[in-house]
């Protein structure tokens, strides 16, 4: 009998099923993390998740390696999607704090258009990321520089009662503009809108916004340096007020005037009365 069961052990059917137990505790084992889940036996005998895998997507800002300097970046988005999966709590925490970039290099690019790839930085190792989309196209121009005058454009020309607007004052009379080079070329003036109350009865004083403009009027997208000025507008008592206010002041003056001679008049009659009455008395 004990012949028997030590065959049995040594025969090939034995090392066959001994093989077929471990071929299946390793396929549940591999089917239970691809599942999301490795679970741990608890001091009270029970199975407890352990660890967990999750995918989420989220919205990060794009960053681009250039040498601004130089050039001048457009056509490309400000955002991008990036999907990540991996161990839940990494997720979470990368969700939560976003500690990572996403990236295109265009160090190496010139002038034109050019189709870049998207590349992620700072990631854990553990968790996968997918860009979305995955590459961009960019337009890379040459930066350029220029220096135009500025405009002054008031939004009212009068106001109400006896006030005039004189002549605006711009603290700078001229400015610089860069951008892509494209871009400069389009804009002919560079304005400053001052915004007149129709109550104003004094000088106005306002830091206002500069705008560079093409022949149509449409803003360009351009840096102005600097991108705000202060504007002075005088305004004053029209020529019609103070005239009216000379005149009246003639006038009282002359009526003053007219007043004292009568009573002056006055005064030399009353003595020519009295001078009369003493010579009859002596008579």
């Amino acid at each position: 009998m004990k012949d028997d069961q030590t065959g049995f052990f040594n025969s090939k059917w034995f090392y066959r099923i001994i093989s077929l137990i471990f071929a299946l505790t390793l396929f549940m084992y591999v089917n239970g993390s691809k599942n999301g889940f490795l679970h741990q036996t608890t001091r009270n005998g029970n199975s407890t998740a352990l660890m967990s895998n999750k995918t989420e997507t989220m919205k990060i800002p794009l960053d681009l390696t250039v040498n601004s300097q130089k050039y001048v970046v457009s056509g490309y988005p400000q955002y991008v999607k990036v999907k990540i999966s991996g161990p839940s709590a990494l997720v979470t925490t990368t969700m939560n704090t976003q500690n990572f970039k996403v990236y295109a290099n265009l160090n190496n690019l010139g002038s034109g258009e050019h189709t870049v790839k998207l590349k992620t930085l700072g990631l854990n190792s553990e968790l996968r990321a997918t860009v979305i989309p995955a590459t961009i196209k960019v337009k890379i121009q040459p930066r350029t520089t220029t220096t135009l005058p500025v405009e002054v454009r008031l939004s009212a020309k009068t106001v109400n009662g006896n006030y005039k607007v004189g002549t605006p004052k711009a603290s700078m009379s001229t400015v610089q503009i860069t951008g892509a080079k494209s871009e400069v070329k389009r804009v002919t003036k560079v304005i400053a809108v001052v915004n007149v109350p129709k109550n104003a009865t004094s000088d106005l004083q306002q830091q206002v916004t500069l705008q560079a403009i093409d022949r149509q009027g449409q803003t360009v997208n351009v840096v102005v340096m600097p991108s705000t000025i202060s504007v002075t507008v005088p305004i004053s008592a029209s020529k019609s007020d103070s005239s009216s206010s000379s005149s009246s002041s003639s006038e009282s003056s002359n009526s003053n005037r007219s007043s004292e001679s009568q009573s002056q008049s006055s005064q030399s009659e009353s003595i020519s009365s009295t001078d009369s009455s003493s010579d009859s008395s002596n008579s």
